[in-house]
């Protein structure tokens, strides 16, 4: 998502009535104050916006949240960011509480005075230039490194601690997401395992089946190249120049250089979290990075007809032989693109 802005996308809101701005035309804008919020209803691919399910949810501790496409990906890169920047789980519910009520986890380009973005930082106050702060990627960061140094931001409340960064003239107003924050992030983090699914198409555009020089078609290779720069070096598997021809079950997306492997050994509790925040990822960008199946820790998630049901227990093939762990997912989340 970094600097990539607004994007039509195949998915559509779901829940929350706070589109972004790439869409007009058709609608009714309310102005207020410096504000706007449009209510559109549009075609994308074909399905109107008011009849589109696609969508995320995360539910933990018996909490549900439910986010359009865009809300996720937005969320998912807060997340990921933290995790990259070796920050506690405890960031990311500050970070998703700020932003959810800044923004409503949307990356605007219009706010109070001269705010802008998911933050709603202003370039009069020292953050950034626009130009930045429309900018996921540097706003986010710019977030954290203000959090960092507020000393004991991590056992501060949520809502303490996102006043301490943004000096807002609501402060209370952080409260009333902060269970949405900490369920997004508990979720996303790894921390409640399989608690994050989305609902999206089950087809996309016709891509080239050629492989690069890595072994991977263009697709998976977007993959492999955006887990990188979110979540850094990686041990990555699952392919090879000129394309791979054994290992794998038969009929394996990886014959067709269409997948790739993260792996995260030994098998224990910590990498099974990592390994989860990986996967949560993956199910959050699986819209715009077309991905077709994310298979971890004995459970997968498909795109299409029951990705909306959330993740399913995984079924090892009789035919398959070997270690256990290996087969059922438990060292590597499983990822593959469609063709």
């Amino acid at each position: 998502m970094e600097g990539r802005g607004h994007r039509p996308q195949r998915g559509a809101a779901r829940q929350l009535a706070v589109p972004s701005l790439r869409t007009a035309a058709v609608g009714a804008v309310v102005a207020l104050g410096a504000a706007a919020t449009a209510l559109v209803l549009v075609d994308r691919g074909g399905v109107p916006r008011i009849l589109d399910t696609s969508g995320c949810t995360a539910e933990v501790d018996g909490h549900t949240v439910e986010v359009d496409l865009e809300q996720a990906e937005n969320a998912a890169l807060i997340t990921a960011i933290s995790i990259e920047r070796g920050m506690p789980a405890r960031a990311a519910s500050i970070a998703l509480a700020t932003a959810y009520q800044e923004s409503k986890l949307y990356n605007i380009e219009y706010g109070d005075r001269d705010s802008v973005g998911l933050f709603q930082q202003r370039p009069s106050q020292g953050w950034g230039t626009v130009e930045q702060l429309m900018d996921p990627v540097y706003s986010t960061n710019a977030f954290y490194d203000a959090l960092q140094k507020v000393d004991g931001y991590d056992s501060m409340e949520i809502t303490v601690a996102a006043q301490e960064v943004q000096r807002s003239a609501y402060p209370d107003a952080y409260a009333d997401h902060e269970q949405d924050g900490r369920a997004l992030a508990s979720a996303l983090t790894g921390n409640s395992p399989g608690a994050l699914w989305c609902d999206v198409p089950g087809d996309a555009d016709e891509a080239s089946d050629e492989i690069d020089a890595t072994g991977l078609v263009d697709r998976a290779t977007t993959v492999r190249e955006d887990l990188e720069a979110r979540f850094g070096t990686l041990s990555l598997g699952g392919f090879e120049p000129g394309g791979v021809s054994s290992g794998h079950m038969e009929g394996s997306a990886h014959y067709e250089g269409r997948a790739v492997d993260v792996f995260f050994r030994p098998v224990n509790a910590e990498n099974k979290k990592r390994g989860w925040a990986v996967a949560s990822y993956l199910v959050a960008n699986a819209d715009r990075l077309d991905v077709r199946t994310i298979i971890f820790d004995d459970r997968i998630w498909r795109a299409g007809s029951w990705a909306g049901d959330g993740w399913r227990d995984y079924r090892v093939p009789s035919s398959s032989g070997g270690d256990r762990a290996i087969l059922e997912h438990r060292d590597h989340v499983h990822v593959d693109v469609f063709d």
